[in-house]
């Protein structure tokens, strides 16, 4: 890769005289993959019975299928491809776990056991919110995406979304806003 690419990618903003912007694209990238990586070893896990398990789970059942979103969610958010929609399925996934698992045993989750569930519910959660960084497919997908977009000051754009010419408006006189009591008091007639 260019180094335009790095440049452009890890241009950051100054925060007391430092440029630390680069810190936060990079830092979004390791927690989208390992984040990813990580749960995609439970999904391996249950679905293959490796990894510290004796035998994989039945394939059409819960565990089943939460072992199929985690491996391919896992998978996709280590490569950051659809990375919005997967981590907010998987964030819902882990709060599903977390509250029909976990917190029927106690209100706490170090004590339920579901500190886990309910961390990767919150960390996909904010991968949803915030997106997959700059080094994913998602981020080199979006470089190569033509930029054709239109500014709303051209009337072209102003037709394609609808937006009313500006001359539909009725202007406003003094008479039409004198009727107001509030208006009136204003302008100084007492009504």
């Amino acid at each position: 890769m260019s180094r335009a690419f790095f440049r452009r990618n890890l241009e950051g903003t100054p925060v007391n005289g430092r440029i630390f912007g680069w810190a936060e694209k990079i830092s979004i990238n390791f927690l989208r993959i390992a984040a990813g990586f990580l749960f995609w070893q439970h999904g391996a896990q249950k679905l293959f019975g490796i990894l510290g398990r004796d035998a994989p789970v039945e394939f059409f059942t819960l565990m089943g299928l939460a072992g199929i979103l985690e491996v391919v969610g896992g998978g996709l958010l280590v490569l950051g491809l659809f990375t919005r929609p997967v981590a907010f399925i998987l964030s819902g996934q882990m709060a599903w776990a977390y509250f029909s698992a976990h917190a029927p045993s106690g209100f706490w989750p170090i004590l339920n056991r579901g500190e886990l569930a309910a961390l990767y519910s919150f960390v996909f959660l904010y991968v949803a919110a915030r997106g997959g960084g700059s080094f994913s497919l998602d981020g080199l997908l979006k470089l190569r995406k033509p930029k054709t977009a239109q500014t709303l000051e051209t009337p072209e754009a102003k037709e394609k979304l609808g937006s009313p010419p500006e001359d539909d408006f009725p202007e406003l006189t003094e008479e039409d806003l004198a009727e107001d009591p509030e208006i009136a008091e204003l302008l100084g007639d007492s009504p």
